[in-house]
Protein backbone atom coordinates (compact mmCIF):
# COMPACT_ATOMS: atom_id res chain seq x y z
CA UNK A 1 0.00 0.00 0.00
CA UNK A 2 3.03 2.27 0.24
CA UNK A 3 3.31 5.04 2.79
CA UNK A 4 0.91 7.67 1.48
CA UNK A 5 -0.80 7.72 4.84
CA UNK A 6 -2.87 10.83 4.15
CA UNK A 7 -4.40 9.24 1.07
CA UNK A 8 -5.11 6.06 3.03
CA UNK A 9 -6.82 8.11 5.76
CA UNK A 10 -8.92 9.90 3.16
CA UNK A 11 -10.02 6.61 1.62
CA UNK A 12 -10.62 4.42 4.66
CA UNK A 13 -11.20 6.54 7.77
CA UNK A 14 -14.59 8.05 8.57
CA UNK A 15 -14.20 11.75 7.84
CA UNK A 16 -15.35 12.97 11.23
CA UNK A 17 -12.06 14.44 12.46
CA UNK A 18 -10.45 17.74 11.48
CA UNK A 19 -6.77 16.84 11.22
CA UNK A 20 -3.57 18.74 10.68
CA UNK A 21 -1.68 17.44 7.60
CA UNK A 22 1.00 15.76 9.71
CA UNK A 23 1.59 12.03 10.23
CA UNK A 24 3.30 11.54 13.60
CA UNK A 25 5.39 8.39 13.95
CA UNK A 26 7.60 8.89 17.03
CA UNK A 27 7.61 10.78 20.31
CA UNK A 28 10.03 11.34 23.16
CA UNK A 29 9.36 13.68 26.06
CA UNK A 30 8.07 16.97 24.67
CA UNK A 31 9.14 16.25 21.08
CA UNK A 32 7.54 14.30 18.25
CA UNK A 33 8.60 13.47 14.69
CA UNK A 34 6.58 12.98 11.52
CA UNK A 35 6.99 10.43 8.75
CA UNK A 36 9.23 12.84 6.84
CA UNK A 37 11.65 13.27 9.74
CA UNK A 38 10.49 16.75 10.80
CA UNK A 39 10.71 17.48 14.54
CA UNK A 40 8.08 19.37 16.57
CA UNK A 41 7.58 20.57 20.11
CA UNK A 42 4.25 19.06 21.15
CA UNK A 43 2.32 21.64 23.14
CA UNK A 44 -0.90 19.64 22.78
CA UNK A 45 0.21 16.56 24.77
CA UNK A 46 -2.42 14.48 23.01
CA UNK A 47 -5.05 16.89 24.43
CA UNK A 48 -3.50 16.91 27.91
CA UNK A 49 -3.03 13.14 27.91
CA UNK A 50 0.75 12.80 27.83
CA UNK A 51 1.38 14.46 31.19
CA UNK A 52 4.55 12.40 31.72
CA UNK A 53 5.79 13.01 28.17
CA UNK A 54 5.81 10.85 25.08
CA UNK A 55 7.16 7.30 25.42
CA UNK A 56 7.86 7.70 29.11
CA UNK A 57 10.18 4.79 30.07
CA UNK A 58 8.31 4.03 33.31
CA UNK A 59 5.00 3.73 31.49
CA UNK A 60 6.54 1.79 28.58
CA UNK A 61 8.16 -0.70 30.96
CA UNK A 62 4.90 -1.16 32.87
CA UNK A 63 2.97 -1.78 29.64
CA UNK A 64 5.58 -4.25 28.41
CA UNK A 65 5.63 -6.21 31.66
CA UNK A 66 1.86 -6.28 32.02
CA UNK A 67 1.30 -7.25 28.37
CA UNK A 68 3.44 -10.32 28.95
CA UNK A 69 1.67 -11.14 32.22
CA UNK A 70 -2.09 -10.51 31.98
CA UNK A 71 -3.96 -8.24 29.60
CA UNK A 72 -7.63 -8.53 30.48
CA UNK A 73 -10.07 -10.25 32.75
CA UNK A 74 -13.63 -9.27 33.49
CA UNK A 75 -14.40 -7.36 36.66
CA UNK A 76 -15.70 -10.63 38.01
CA UNK A 77 -12.16 -11.04 39.38
CA UNK A 78 -9.62 -8.88 41.18
CA UNK A 79 -6.44 -7.77 39.43
CA UNK A 80 -3.43 -6.29 41.19
CA UNK A 81 -2.88 -3.29 38.82
CA UNK A 82 -6.48 -2.16 39.29
CA UNK A 83 -6.25 -2.28 43.07
CA UNK A 84 -2.83 -0.58 43.15
CA UNK A 85 -4.18 2.25 41.00
CA UNK A 86 -7.30 2.59 43.15
CA UNK A 87 -5.19 2.80 46.28
CA UNK A 88 -2.75 5.43 44.99
CA UNK A 89 -5.58 7.67 43.75
CA UNK A 90 -7.61 7.47 46.95
CA UNK A 91 -4.57 7.82 49.22
CA UNK A 92 -3.53 11.01 47.42
CA UNK A 93 -6.94 12.65 47.11
CA UNK A 94 -9.90 13.57 49.30
CA UNK A 95 -11.92 10.66 47.88
CA UNK A 96 -12.82 7.27 49.34
CA UNK A 97 -13.94 5.11 46.41
CA UNK A 98 -13.12 4.78 42.71
CA UNK A 99 -14.64 3.13 39.65
CA UNK A 100 -12.67 2.73 36.41
CA UNK A 101 -13.96 3.14 32.86
CA UNK A 102 -12.44 3.78 29.45
CA UNK A 103 -12.67 7.53 28.86
CA UNK A 104 -13.59 10.90 30.26
CA UNK A 105 -17.05 10.74 28.73
CA UNK A 106 -17.67 7.38 30.38
CA UNK A 107 -16.35 8.70 33.70
CA UNK A 108 -18.76 11.63 33.52
CA UNK A 109 -21.64 9.33 32.55
CA UNK A 110 -20.89 7.27 35.65
CA UNK A 111 -20.79 10.37 37.83
CA UNK A 112 -24.18 11.48 36.50
CA UNK A 113 -25.67 8.03 37.12
CA UNK A 114 -24.35 8.25 40.66
CA UNK A 115 -25.91 11.72 41.05
CA UNK A 116 -29.29 10.48 39.85
CA UNK A 117 -29.21 7.59 42.29
CA UNK A 118 -28.20 10.01 45.04
CA UNK A 119 -31.12 12.29 44.15
CA UNK A 120 -33.57 9.43 44.33
CA UNK A 121 -32.29 8.38 47.73
CA UNK A 122 -31.79 11.80 49.30
CA UNK A 123 -33.83 14.42 47.43
CA UNK A 124 -37.17 12.83 46.69
CA UNK A 125 -36.32 11.55 43.23
CA UNK A 126 -34.32 14.58 42.00
CA UNK A 127 -32.39 13.85 38.81
CA UNK A 128 -31.35 17.12 37.15
CA UNK A 129 -27.71 18.21 37.02
CA UNK A 130 -26.67 21.85 36.68
CA UNK A 131 -23.86 22.43 34.18
CA UNK A 132 -22.14 25.54 32.82
CA UNK A 133 -21.98 27.25 29.46
CA UNK A 134 -18.66 26.72 27.63
CA UNK A 135 -18.12 23.47 29.50
CA UNK A 136 -17.11 20.20 27.88
CA UNK A 137 -17.96 16.80 29.36
CA UNK A 138 -17.69 14.35 26.46
CA UNK A 139 -19.26 13.23 23.20
CA UNK A 140 -21.78 10.57 24.19
CA UNK A 141 -25.39 11.69 23.74
CA UNK A 142 -25.86 12.39 27.44
CA UNK A 143 -22.54 14.21 27.80
CA UNK A 144 -23.23 16.20 24.63
CA UNK A 145 -26.42 17.30 26.36
CA UNK A 146 -24.44 18.13 29.52
CA UNK A 147 -21.82 20.10 27.60
CA UNK A 148 -22.56 23.81 27.68
CA UNK A 149 -22.66 24.67 24.02
CA UNK A 150 -25.80 25.84 22.23
CA UNK A 151 -27.28 23.07 20.10
CA UNK A 152 -28.99 24.23 16.95
CA UNK A 153 -32.40 22.74 16.24
CA UNK A 154 -31.03 21.24 13.04
CA UNK A 155 -28.30 19.38 14.97
CA UNK A 156 -28.31 15.84 13.51
CA UNK A 157 -27.95 14.24 16.95
CA UNK A 158 -31.14 15.70 18.40
CA UNK A 159 -33.05 14.91 20.51
CA UNK A 160 -30.58 14.91 23.40
CA UNK A 161 -31.27 13.19 26.73
CA UNK A 162 -32.95 15.44 29.28
CA UNK A 163 -31.88 16.19 32.81
CA UNK A 164 -29.31 18.98 32.39
CA UNK A 165 -29.77 22.67 33.16
CA UNK A 166 -27.06 25.00 31.83
CA UNK A 167 -26.08 28.28 33.51
CA UNK A 168 -23.35 30.89 33.20
CA UNK A 169 -19.93 29.82 34.51
CA UNK A 170 -18.43 31.77 37.41
CA UNK A 171 -21.87 33.00 38.50
CA UNK A 172 -23.05 31.66 41.84
CA UNK A 173 -26.40 33.43 41.54
CA UNK A 174 -27.08 31.54 38.31
CA UNK A 175 -26.51 28.24 40.13
CA UNK A 176 -28.83 29.28 42.94
CA UNK A 177 -31.55 30.44 40.55
CA UNK A 178 -31.39 27.16 38.61
CA UNK A 179 -31.70 24.97 41.71
CA UNK A 180 -35.11 23.36 42.18
CA UNK A 181 -36.49 20.31 43.91
CA UNK A 182 -35.49 18.38 40.78
CA UNK A 183 -31.79 19.22 41.19
CA UNK A 184 -29.47 16.44 42.36
CA UNK A 185 -26.00 17.79 41.54
CA UNK A 186 -23.81 20.47 40.02
CA UNK A 187 -20.99 19.47 37.65
CA UNK A 188 -18.20 21.94 36.88
CA UNK A 189 -14.67 21.98 35.53
CA UNK A 190 -12.37 23.78 38.00
CA UNK A 191 -10.92 25.47 34.91
CA UNK A 192 -12.76 25.16 31.60
CA UNK A 193 -10.29 23.72 29.10
CA UNK A 194 -12.17 23.17 25.84
CA UNK A 195 -14.14 26.34 26.48
CA UNK A 196 -10.99 28.45 26.12
CA UNK A 197 -9.10 28.01 29.44
CA UNK A 198 -11.63 29.96 31.49
CA UNK A 199 -10.46 30.46 35.08
CA UNK A 200 -13.15 31.29 37.65
CA UNK A 201 -12.92 33.96 40.29
CA UNK A 202 -11.26 33.01 43.55
CA UNK A 203 -14.48 32.48 45.53
CA UNK A 204 -16.72 30.91 42.89
CA UNK A 205 -16.08 27.23 43.57
CA UNK A 206 -16.15 27.83 47.33
CA UNK A 207 -19.53 29.52 46.96
CA UNK A 208 -20.85 26.60 44.88
CA UNK A 209 -19.56 24.19 47.52
CA UNK A 210 -21.37 26.12 50.26
CA UNK A 211 -24.59 26.20 48.22
CA UNK A 212 -24.47 22.46 47.52
CA UNK A 213 -23.95 21.76 51.23
CA UNK A 214 -26.89 23.97 52.12
CA UNK A 215 -29.20 22.35 49.54
CA UNK A 216 -28.01 18.75 49.94
CA UNK A 217 -26.64 18.57 46.36
CA UNK A 218 -23.65 16.65 45.12
CA UNK A 219 -20.78 18.74 43.78
CA UNK A 220 -19.02 17.00 40.89
CA UNK A 221 -15.72 18.26 39.51
CA UNK A 222 -14.89 17.19 35.98
CA UNK A 223 -11.11 16.91 36.29
CA UNK A 224 -10.64 15.00 33.05
CA UNK A 225 -8.33 17.77 31.85
CA UNK A 226 -7.30 19.51 35.08
CA UNK A 227 -6.39 16.42 37.09
CA UNK A 228 -2.99 14.78 37.61
CA UNK A 229 -0.84 17.90 37.89
CA UNK A 230 -2.05 20.01 34.96
CA UNK A 231 -2.94 23.10 37.05
CA UNK A 232 0.13 22.97 39.29
CA UNK A 233 -1.47 20.80 41.97
CA UNK A 234 -2.10 17.07 41.76
CA UNK A 235 -5.84 17.70 41.38
CA UNK A 236 -7.46 20.93 40.29
CA UNK A 237 -9.68 21.18 43.36
CA UNK A 238 -6.54 21.66 45.46
CA UNK A 239 -5.72 24.84 43.53
CA UNK A 240 -9.03 26.32 44.72
CA UNK A 241 -9.08 24.76 48.22
CA UNK A 242 -12.48 23.18 47.58
CA UNK A 243 -13.31 19.49 47.92
CA UNK A 244 -15.97 18.01 45.62
CA UNK A 245 -18.13 15.02 46.49
CA UNK A 246 -17.33 13.34 43.18
CA UNK A 247 -14.41 13.76 40.79
CA UNK A 248 -13.87 12.43 37.28
CA UNK A 249 -10.49 11.69 35.70
CA UNK A 250 -9.19 10.49 32.33
CA UNK A 251 -6.68 12.03 29.86
CA UNK A 252 -3.51 12.40 31.98
CA UNK A 253 -4.43 9.44 34.18
CA UNK A 254 -3.16 6.82 31.73
CA UNK A 255 0.06 8.40 30.54
CA UNK A 256 -1.08 7.71 26.97
CA UNK A 257 -3.39 4.71 27.31
CA UNK A 258 -7.20 5.10 27.35
CA UNK A 259 -8.65 5.03 30.85
CA UNK A 260 -11.20 7.01 32.84
CA UNK A 261 -12.34 7.01 36.45
CA UNK A 262 -14.88 8.58 38.74
CA UNK A 263 -14.10 8.88 42.43
CA UNK A 264 -16.48 9.68 45.26
CA UNK A 265 -16.53 10.31 48.94
CA UNK A 266 -18.13 7.58 51.04
CA UNK A 267 -21.30 9.61 51.52
CA UNK A 268 -21.77 9.82 47.73
CA UNK A 269 -20.84 6.22 46.90
CA UNK A 270 -24.39 5.01 46.38
CA UNK A 271 -23.99 2.63 43.42
CA UNK A 272 -25.30 -0.40 45.25
CA UNK A 273 -26.44 -3.15 45.11
CA UNK A 274 -23.61 -4.70 43.16
CA UNK A 275 -24.26 -4.86 39.44
CA UNK A 276 -25.89 -1.43 39.06
CA UNK A 277 -22.92 -0.15 37.08
CA UNK A 278 -20.20 -1.88 35.11
CA UNK A 279 -17.72 -1.81 32.22
CA UNK A 280 -16.14 -4.70 30.33
CA UNK A 281 -12.81 -2.96 29.85
CA UNK A 282 -13.07 -0.64 32.86
CA UNK A 283 -10.09 -1.29 35.10
CA UNK A 284 -8.35 -3.35 32.43
CA UNK A 285 -5.09 -4.78 33.79
CA UNK A 286 -2.92 -3.26 31.06
CA UNK A 287 -4.36 0.25 31.28
CA UNK A 288 -4.29 0.22 35.07
CA UNK A 289 -0.64 -0.85 35.09
CA UNK A 290 0.18 2.06 32.77
CA UNK A 291 -1.92 4.49 34.79
CA UNK A 292 -0.32 3.39 38.05
CA UNK A 293 3.15 3.87 36.57
CA UNK A 294 2.20 7.30 35.24
CA UNK A 295 0.63 8.43 38.53
CA UNK A 296 3.58 7.09 40.49
CA UNK A 297 5.94 8.99 38.17
CA UNK A 298 3.98 12.24 38.64
CA UNK A 299 4.17 11.87 42.42
CA UNK A 300 7.78 10.68 42.66
CA UNK A 301 9.06 13.44 40.37
CA UNK A 302 6.78 16.16 41.78
CA UNK A 303 5.53 17.04 38.31
CA UNK A 304 2.77 19.16 39.84
CA UNK A 305 5.49 21.50 41.09
CA UNK A 306 7.22 21.48 37.71
CA UNK A 307 3.87 22.27 36.10
CA UNK A 308 3.52 25.27 38.38
CA UNK A 309 7.07 26.55 37.79
CA UNK A 310 7.09 25.96 34.03
CA UNK A 311 3.55 27.31 33.78
CA UNK A 312 4.68 30.57 35.35
CA UNK A 313 7.56 30.74 32.88
CA UNK A 314 5.22 30.05 29.96
CA UNK A 315 2.70 32.65 31.14
CA UNK A 316 5.44 35.25 31.56
CA UNK A 317 6.46 34.71 27.95
CA UNK A 318 2.85 34.83 26.78
CA UNK A 319 2.23 38.08 28.64
CA UNK A 320 5.30 39.57 26.93
CA UNK A 321 3.81 38.39 23.65
CA UNK A 322 0.53 40.10 24.50
CA UNK A 323 2.39 43.31 25.28
CA UNK A 324 4.50 43.27 22.11
CA UNK A 325 2.10 41.73 19.58
CA UNK A 326 -0.97 43.88 18.90
CA UNK A 327 -3.13 41.07 17.42
CA UNK A 328 -2.83 39.16 20.74
CA UNK A 329 -5.61 40.55 22.91
CA UNK A 330 -5.63 38.21 25.92
CA UNK A 331 -3.54 35.47 27.47
CA UNK A 332 -4.64 33.34 30.41
CA UNK A 333 -3.59 30.18 32.12
CA UNK A 334 -3.00 28.14 35.24
CA UNK A 335 -0.17 25.65 35.51
CA UNK A 336 0.49 24.20 32.07
CA UNK A 337 -2.97 24.93 30.68
CA UNK A 338 -2.82 28.23 28.79
CA UNK A 339 -4.63 30.09 26.04
CA UNK A 340 -3.85 32.93 23.64
CA UNK A 341 -6.70 34.97 22.16
CA UNK A 342 -6.47 37.09 19.00
CA UNK A 343 -8.33 40.14 17.73
CA UNK A 344 -9.32 38.21 14.59
CA UNK A 345 -10.48 34.68 13.77
CA UNK A 346 -7.02 33.48 12.76
CA UNK A 347 -6.55 30.41 14.96
CA UNK A 348 -6.49 27.99 12.02
CA UNK A 349 -3.86 30.06 10.22
CA UNK A 350 -1.75 30.39 13.38
CA UNK A 351 -1.90 26.64 13.98
CA UNK A 352 -0.74 25.92 10.41
CA UNK A 353 1.99 28.54 10.59
CA UNK A 354 3.25 27.16 13.91
CA UNK A 355 3.27 23.66 12.41
CA UNK A 356 5.75 24.99 9.87
CA UNK A 357 7.76 26.54 12.72
CA UNK A 358 7.86 23.20 14.53
CA UNK A 359 5.26 23.78 17.24
CA UNK A 360 2.03 21.82 17.68
CA UNK A 361 -0.94 23.68 19.20
CA UNK A 362 -4.68 23.24 19.63
CA UNK A 363 -7.49 25.52 18.50
CA UNK A 364 -10.26 26.02 21.06
CA UNK A 365 -12.05 28.93 19.34
CA UNK A 366 -11.79 30.59 15.93
CA UNK A 367 -9.83 33.33 17.68
CA UNK A 368 -8.10 31.36 20.47
CA UNK A 369 -5.44 28.66 20.71
CA UNK A 370 -4.49 26.44 23.63
CA UNK A 371 -1.05 25.40 24.90
CA UNK A 372 -0.69 22.35 27.18
CA UNK A 373 2.80 20.84 26.99
CA UNK A 374 3.73 17.72 28.97
CA UNK A 375 4.31 18.30 32.68
CA UNK A 376 7.88 17.12 32.09
CA UNK A 377 8.66 20.14 29.90
CA UNK A 378 11.83 22.00 30.86
CA UNK A 379 12.80 25.67 30.75
CA UNK A 380 14.69 25.50 27.46
CA UNK A 381 11.73 23.79 25.79
CA UNK A 382 9.32 26.42 27.12
CA UNK A 383 11.55 29.19 25.76
CA UNK A 384 11.97 27.39 22.45
CA UNK A 385 8.21 26.88 22.20
CA UNK A 386 7.59 30.57 22.86
CA UNK A 387 10.04 31.54 20.14
CA UNK A 388 8.40 29.19 17.64
CA UNK A 389 5.01 30.60 18.62
CA UNK A 390 6.20 34.16 17.95
CA UNK A 391 7.54 33.13 14.56
CA UNK A 392 4.28 31.39 13.68
CA UNK A 393 2.13 34.35 14.69
CA UNK A 394 4.34 36.88 12.91
CA UNK A 395 4.11 34.94 9.65
CA UNK A 396 0.32 35.13 9.79
CA UNK A 397 0.02 38.83 10.56
CA UNK A 398 3.03 40.12 8.63
CA UNK A 399 2.27 37.88 5.66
Amino acid sequence: MGNDWKAIEAKYYMQAVARQPIVLVKGEGTRVWDDEGNEYLDFTSGWAVNNVGHSNPSVADAVNEQARTLLQTSNQFYTVPQLKLAQILVDNSCMDRVFFGNSGAEANEGAVKLARKYGKLNRGGAYEVITAWNSFHGRTLAMTSATGKPHAKEDPFQPFPEGFVTVDYDDIDAVKDATTDRTSAVILEPVQGEGGVNIPSKEYLKDVREWCDKQGLLLIFDEVQTGLGRLGTLFGYQSFEVEPDVMTLAKGLGGGVPIGAFLAKESASVLEPKGEHGSTFGGNALTCAAAYASTRYILDNDLSHNSNVMGQRLMKGLMELERDCEPVTTVRGMGLLCAVEFSEDVSAQVISSCNESGLLLNMVKPNAIRLMPPLTVNASEVDEGLERLKVGISKVFEG
